[in-house]
């Protein structure tokens, strides 16, 4: 079997990273791209604004 050529990445605002609104993005999991930290500007519908949103560690999910 193939090695997966993306992760799931999750978003969240720089300003608040407790907030309830957040981005799952794809990044690739192999090269010179997935060392680097993702970093975007999104739409926050909570705050109504443009914000920066950067990359955290997926939640562990429950059984």
């Amino acid at each position: 079997m193939a090695k997966k050529s993306h992760i799931k990445v999750r978003l969240v605002p720089e300003a608040k990273p407790d907030s309830a609104f957040y981005y799952y993005v794809k990044k690739p999991s192999g090269g010179e791209k997935a060392k680097v930290k993702l970093k975007a500007r999104k739409y926050n519908p909570v705050t109504r604004k443009h914000e920066v949103f950067v990359e955290k560690k997926l939640p562990p999910h429950s059984k």
